[in-house]
Formats: C-alpha cells, sequence, structure tokens
C-alpha cells in the first residue's frame, strides 16, 4: 500500500519508527488489535512489537470453553486463582494469540504482546490507542505515570461522554479528558494531543474481517493521515476529519438513539418506525452538538461520514445497546421488568452498556440548561428508561411539531 511505502523511505532516512502502545483488550480492543498488529509489522513506520495493556484476570479451560470464577469471588483462604487451576489471562493470549474471553475465536496478530502492567505498556511510546471502558480512566491513567515519550499522540476510541457533576452538568469529550490526565504525569510544558475513531463499526465483524469504515476525528491533517495508516486495512477503510469533537460526539450520543430504537424493537414495531426514531436522532445529535460545543467549530458533514450517521445505523440495528433496549422493553410489556444493571450483567459477557448512562447525563444537561423542549426523543427515551414511562410512548415524539 502506498502509506506503507512512504513508511519504508522514512525508515531508509532515519526517521525514528512509531512506538504503538494499545491501551485495553476488551472486545472492541481485541478487534481493532487484528488491524493495529497487521500494519505494525507490515510497515517500517512502525515498531514492530504492539503491547497491549489486559487489565488482570484468571481464566481456565472447562468443558472445551474458558471460564472466569463467579463475579466478586474469591478463592479459597491461603489459595490464589492459580492453585485453583487457573491461569492469567494475559499468559492466554499471548500463548494462544487469542483473547479467550472477550474475542474467542479469532487469532491476534503474534506481535500482539498482552501486558498486565500499564507503565509498562506505554513506556517510551509514541502513539497511544485508548479503548477501555470510560469508568476505568481515573484509576487506569495515573498508573501510567507519563511514561510515555515526549510529544507521544493519543486517540481515543471511546464511545461515551464524561458530564460535570454539577452547575451546568456541561459535557466534557472523553479525548479532553484523557488529555488532562495525561498532562497531570508529563514535567515538560506540552500535552498529548489527542484524536478520535468512530464508526459503523460491531467489534466481532470487524475482526472477522467483513467490510467497515470508520472516521479518525483529528486536531490535525498530519495527525490524521498517521493514524489512518495505523488503522487502514484492505477491509477496514479509515479516513480522517480535522473535527474531534464532532467525531467524538456522534459516538457517544447514537448509544442514547440506540435505546430508542431498542425499545421500537421490543414493541415489535417495523421498519419505518425505526427509520423516523434514526431520523430524528440524528437531528438531535446535531442540535446537541450545537448547543453544547458550538465553539469548537463542528463541521455538518462530519455526520455524513461514518462516525455520523453509519455508525448511527448500525447501533441502531445491532449492538449491545440496542440488544439490552430490545430486552427491557419486552420485559415491562410482559410484566416482568429488570433492573438495566442486571439485563447487563446477563447479556454483555462483562461489558458496559453505554447508551444508559450516557442518557442519564444527557438528560442533566439539557435539565442545567433548560432546553428540554428542543429534544423531544432524548426526554421521551429517558422517560421510558428511567421514569416509567410505558415504552408505547416512544412515538409520542410525533406530537411535536417542531419535527
Amino acid at each position: 500500500r502506498t502509506d506503507c511505502r512512504r513508511g519504508l523511505a522514512s525508515a531508509r532516512r532515519g526517521v525514528m519508527a512509531e512506538k504503538v502502545a494499545l491501551i485495553g483488550s476488551g472486545n472492541w480492543g481485541s478487534a481493532i488489535a487484528t488491524k493495529i498488529g497487521v500494519n505494525a509489522a507490515a510497515c517500517a513506520d512502525f515498531d514492530d512489537t504492539v503491547y497491549m495493556w489486559v487489565f488482570e484476570e484468571y481464566v481456565k479451560l472447562e468443558g472445551g470453553k474458558w471460564v472466569r470464577p463467579a463475579r466478586g469471588s474469591k478463592p479459597p483462604e491461603g489459595k490464589t486463582w492459580v492453585d485453583e487451576g487457573y491461569r492469567p489471562l494475559t499468559e492466554v493470549i499471548n500463548e494462544l494469540h487469542e483473547n479467550v474471553i472477550y474475542l474467542p475465536g479469532i487469532k491476534l496478530p503474534a506481535n500482539i504482546v498482552a501486558e498486565p502492567d500499564i507503565k509498562k505498556a506505554v513506556t517510551g511510546a509514541t502513539m497511544m490507542v485508548f479503548v477501555i471502558p470510560h469508568n476505568f480512566l481515573a484509576p487506569i491513567v495515573p498508573k501510567m505515570e507519563g511514561a510515555f515519550a515526549d510529544g507521544a499522540i493519543g486517540c481515543s476510541l471511546i464511545k461515551g461522554i464524561e458530564f460535570e457533576k454539577s452547575g451546568a452538568f456541561q459535557p466534557i469529550l472523553i479525548s479532553d479528558l484523557l488529555q488532562t490526565e495525561m498532562r497531570k504525569g508529563i514535567s515538560g510544558d506540552w500535552s498529548v494531543d489527542m484524536s478520535v475513531l468512530m464508526g459503523a463499526n460491531v467489534a466481532n465483524e470487524v475482526a472477522k474481517g467483513d467490510f467497515a469504515e470508520a472516521t479518525v476525528g483529528a486536531p490535525s491533517t498530519e495527525q490524521g493521515l498517521k493514524w489512518c495508516k495505523l488503522f487502514n486495512t484492505p477491509d477496514f477503510a479509515v479516513t480522517a476529519v480535522d473535527d474531534v469533537a464532532g467525531a467524538e460526539l456522534c459516538g457517544a450520543l447514537k448509544n442514547v438513539v440506540a435505546l430508542g430504537a431498542g425499545f421500537c424493537d421490543g414493541l415489535g414495531y417495523g421498519g419505518n418506525t425505526k427509520a423516523a426514531v434514526i431520523r430524528i436522532g440524528l437531528k438531535e445529535m446535531q442540535r446537541f452538538c450545537e448547543k453544547f460545543y458550538g465553539d469548537r467549530k463542528i463541521k455538518q458533514e462530519t455526520f455524513l461520514e461514518s462516525c455520523g450517521v453509519a455508525d448511527l445505523i448500525t447501533t441502531c440495528f445491532g449492538g449491545r445497546n440496542r440488544k439490552c433496549a430490545e430486552i427491557f422493553a419486552k420485559n415491562v410489556v410482559d410484566g416482568s421488568q429488570k433492573e438495566w444493571s442486571v439485563i447487563e450483567a446477563e447479556e454483555l459477557n462483562g461489558q458496559k452498556l453505554q447508551g444508559t448512562g450516557t442518557c442519564e447525563d444527557v438528560m442533566k444537561a439539557l435539565i442545567a440548561k433548560e432546553c428540554q423542549s428542543e429534544f423531544p426523543l432524548f426526554v421521551i427515551i429517558h422517560k421510558i428508561a428511567f421514569e416509567g414511562a410505558p415504552p408505547q410512548t416512544i412515538v409520542d415524539v410525533n406530537d411535536v411539531s417542531y419535527y
């Protein structure tokens, strides 16, 4: 590929190869490792070895399936999980080149090396890829201790947003949060420039090699091209836009709309209804960006990239948020309602449900700005998810003449 040939040329000129670290090894983290590992090995622009930080767990093979200890359980007193026949997950990944828990059946490139120590994983890294639940950021980032290289850049694949805990409940981009937290471990006068990778990417499909697209939102064209070179493969087409905030907000807000799509599925509604929810949801995503991040020069064309309408569509037809919302609505209709936390535990194999938390925080932000009337779909989704409104009220958005 052209980018690889450019890499060989730059290596011959004596340019230092980029050292890549992957922070996160869940379903999406392991899936993107299949692309990063291939490109790092093939292109001289990158160091061959990619360290992947893994939250250490213990696993063992039982009846042909890898299992973990029951959630919250502890080994017998005076024993370790190893004593009980379990092995560290990192050891298994490095031996089998497979994440047997979060991406079973998919081989990882041999140059992806699992590492349980976050500081070791990022030491000397010039490019860092973050793909961990955003509630992991506060405990994990400080442990990096600024061990990455001077001038390092980062890319967040985390689809979510944080919010101020009081006052205006202003949304905080994960990329901004990462930059701020990493700055605390830096002694010099610089910060890690952050990009994001967002798009219509169901992890298992990407890992299997089904064709998919993604969008890098970068602070500059130069950095956007660097990230494209790392991620782009023949079956994973990556393009860049100079719009970090727009790409990132799309990746978070679409999970709220997906809850509405899931409610429709749980009620047995057809494609017309879901299409209406998707269309109205896209408009409210655009309006939210304008309302809360109008000073970030978000580009309207970003919503037509993979990170925008394409990601919204695939999330509303597949993905964990739609799936769990469908189950929630079915249970309500059947009179056997379950809490979101129960559905998450039963259905997601240790993954986190992002749309519900974002939905709650979005509602707080709308109330703080007193602009609920401008976001009728977001409001109705919140009412169904958390205020006891019947799932059938998802179509009440039709009462709003604004649309």
